[in-house]
């Protein structure tokens, strides 16, 4: 599939048994984007298809990814995430997807407890995420907060992370929704890959988890012992906001908020139970609140 915003491919070799595609926008980020991809080559269990998506790439991005082996989609100006999304699927040749923001550093086993958990699940309808970990505390119950190993490439402790990655301990949770994250490539193509009516993408996290659901996942499952770095916002802090809270009550009808804590159970330890989108009380409010929302 090839999109309207004028965007290029090269189109490289996929290393040998590689097992995931990794997915990876990036937006003049250069150095971030070097050692996420380090981190992946250092830290793997296995091998993998790394594609990069370049926004504009006039900090040397571009020029640095000519002497490299991956393959890339290009766009002259920030398209966003949606977009870029869709183009590196495009040049997906694994039946996995895994989408990573180029701000992550993966720490070792990352790759190899999430295909433990495909393996044992046995079946193509599921949604899982590994753990990050971040420097400051984001209200995110999903997330290993606050252990500071480092807010950019300069001051990265990254022995000090790994020791640390040896060591901490997190059950798995509900909710997964957003990077890093790994589909069944059959079922990114039965929903039509990411929304692009969410550019440049605020909202389109919860809205792709939405048209999973929609089509009968119900295993959204954030690993514990899948872990990575997460720098906070190096990626994304820059663009300039769509308004993704409204944009999903208009589509949906109910808030993101509903979705996330009634219906995924985000960041509830994970404990057997079945995920459900039970109509009582909170849903009407929900809708009730999606209506506000959309009359703004």
């Amino acid at each position: 599939m090839r999109f309207d915003h004028p965007i290029s491919y090269v189109d490289k070799a996929v290393p040998n048994e590689a097992l995931f595609s990794i997915l990876i926008p990036s937006w003049n980020n250069l150095e971030m984007l070097k050692l996420c991809i380090k981190s992946i080559q250092k830290n793997s269990s296995f091998t993998h298809q790394i594609i990069i998506h370049v926004n504009d790439g006039s900090d040397g991005t571009l020029e640095w990814l000519k002497t490299q082996e991956f393959s890339y989609s290009l766009s002259a100006e920030n398209v966003g995430v949606c977009y870029a999304m869709n183009a590196m699927a495009s040049l997906a040749r694994t039946e996995y997807l895994l989408y990573i923001n180029d701000d992550m550093y993966v720490c070792p086993l990352w790759d190899k407890v999430l295909y433990a958990q495909i393996q044992q699940v046995g079946h193509k309808l599921f949604y899982y995420s590994a753990t990050m970990i971040e420097p400051t505390f984001s209200r995110n119950p999903c997330a290993i907060a606050p252990h500071d190993f480092g807010h950019s490439t300069v001051d990265f402790k990254e022995s000090d992370l790994l020791q640390f990655a040896k060591s901490v301990r997190k059950n798995d949770w509900y909710g997964a929704s957003w990077p890093p994250s790994v589909v069944h490539r059959e079922v990114w193509d039965q929903v039509g890959g990411f929304s692009v009516e969410f550019s440049p993408g605020f909202g389109s996290d919860p809205d792709f988890s939405m048209k999973l659901w929609n089509i009968g996942v119900r295993d959204f499952r954030g690993l514990g012992k899948s872990l990575v770095y997460h720098f906070q916002s190096k990626s994304t802090g820059r663009v300039v906001k769509n308004d993704g809270r409204h944009d999903f009550a208009k589509k949906w009808g109910i808030t993101i908020r509903f979705f996330y804590r009634k219906v995924l159970c985000f960041g509830v330890a994970v404990d057997g139970r079945e995920l459900k989108f039970s109509k009582g009380f909170s849903y009407y409010l929900a809708k009730w609140k999606a209506q506000r929302i959309t009359r703004k």
